[in-house]
């Protein structure tokens, strides 16, 4: 998975160093800072929708325990594991509502000490709602939020944390919605277990993206009636 390089321009690695530190400080600050609570995560790095690493300790429930490793600079990774301690972070599927057999398949599906990837979206105290990346393969990954919606183990729920009329956001729901359609389409999990009327009709009286959806197409049908 691509992961944008801290700043790399010619010259000896102090002073690569330390032009990095005046034109990319953020990038180099989300390398070599080993975050242990979700309220020690800059508010910048959630408005920016930072994607970091971590090491899977355990499944909670809905959650996600990690560890989050920070990725080390050669020259100063001895000093860095010197000032680092250790913590965890708790992760929740951002947009996703499990079902309790969506709960168990993360269990078995993800593997003790995983190296994941996190992009974060909200943050309160104590949790982190992300979309978060599972490596599958050398050159695959796969979106676990998605992942858990194509096989019918959950449900599309509004993502908190992102403004909803902000492309972000809809690039977002959009993925989600899209991914539970194909659970529909081939009757998986959830949608093989009840009707898919009956489903439908939970939803679209409860989900606020779909209804959403539902006046955006009534508006484009008769846009100058209002």
């Amino acid at each position: 998975m691509h992961h944008p390089d801290v700043c790399a321009p010619e010259g000896t690695t102090v002073e690569v160093l330390a032009i990095g530190l005046v034109e990319c400080p953020l990038a180099l600050f989300e390398r070599t800072t080993k975050f242990k609570k979700a309220i020690d995560i800059p508010e910048e790095f959630i408005l920016k929708n930072v994607k970091l690493r971590g090491k899977l300790l355990r499944v909670t429930e809905d959650r996600l325990e990690m560890e989050h490793i920070p990725i080390s600079l050669p020259f100063i990774s001895s000093w860095q594991e010197r000032m680092q301690s250790n913590g965890s972070l708790l992760v929740r599927l951002a947009g996703v509502e499990l079902t309790e057999n969506g709960k168990l398949w993360l269990r078995e599906w993800l593997k003790p000490s995983e190296m994941l990837w996190f992009q974060l979206l909200r943050r309160d105290d104590s949790l982190l709602d992300c979309f978060i990346l599972v490596n599958r393969g050398r050159f695959f990954s796969v979106c676990l939020n998605e992942e858990v919606l194509r096989q019918g183990l959950g449900r599309t729920i509004t993502i908190e944390g992102l403004p909803q009329d902000s492309k972000q956001y809809w690039k977002f729901q959009t993925r989600l919605l899209q991914a539970e359609l194909t659970a529909q389409k081939k009757g998986r999990g959830l949608w093989k277990e009840a009707s898919v009327l009956e489903e439908w009709t939970k939803i679209i009286s409860t989900n606020a993206p779909v209804q959403q959806l539902k006046r955006f197409i009534k508006w484009m049908a008769n846009p100058f009636k209002n």
